[in-house]
């Protein structure tokens, strides 16, 4: 009777053994492509890049980062063309939106309470743009400090836990190095949005003639 439950046991157990293998292996080998494809070699030349791709790299990359306090939601355009940037310094950029919105909804949530906020990443086609946007549902920023975060060494985390750089050097990447825009929307207690213009062409280097949006802060 022992070797007939040992067997049943078996019969049930190995297969799903297997799977969880299968899907250890998947897993490590998605990761393995995520690093390869975040960890861009730099360059001073832009090129054609697949923007909804190095997105979803880059989530990768951040996960252990935002899978504990939130859920990640993407609504990536599939007919967004390739757009000319330095794919290593675009792939830190929105590494570093995605770890902000995930402290800042960590804030919200706690760190080990079990509940989880949402972060939001869309991308689309407007006229010659390519716009990136990543919303969270965390703590929001005070009006006040709106045209102040995009400063050298402003912070507002504890002491610490920032350096008051990260937005300063997106801010550079996008507006200096591929002639595109950075902007903020926000509301105390409901969550914050950085919405990314990116010229589609590389003749379109006009960053000043991209769409704005009411109410939206634009630093430059």
């Amino acid at each position: 009777i022992l070797d007939e439950l040992d067997l049943d046991f078996l019969k049930e157990e190995i297969p799903k053994a297997i799977a969880q293998s299968l899907e250890g292996v998947g897993r490590v080998a998605e990761i393995v492509r995520s690093m390869k494809e975040f960890s861009h070699p730099g360059g001073t030349e832009k090129q054609a890049t697949d923007l909804n791709r190095a997105i979803e790299a880059t989530i990768t990359v951040a996960r252990n980062e935002w899978k504990y306090v939130a859920e990640m939601a993407m609504d990536l355009d599939p007919d967004l063309p390739p757009v000319p940037c330095l794919a290593g310094d675009f792939n830190q950029v929105i590494l570093n939106l995605i770890i902000n919105a995930a402290h800042a909804i960590g804030d919200v949530v706690g760190e080990n309470s079990g509940e989880k906020g949402t972060v939001t990443i869309t991308t689309r086609q407007n006229g010659d743009w390519a716009e990136i946007r990543i919303s969270d549902t965390g703590t929001g920023i005070p009006e006040e400090n709106r045209s102040k975060i995009f400063d050298h060494f402003f912070t507002t985390k504890e002491l610490g836990k920032g350096t008051g750089q990260g937005l300063a050097i997106a801010h550079a990447v996008i507006t200096e190095k591929h002639s595109g825009t950075i902007t903020v929307e926000s509301e105390v207690g409901k969550g914050t949005t950085f919405i990314i213009r990116l010229p589609i062409e590389p003749e379109s280097t006009q960053a000043e003639e991209a769409p704005q949006h009411e109410e939206t802060h634009s630093f430059r």
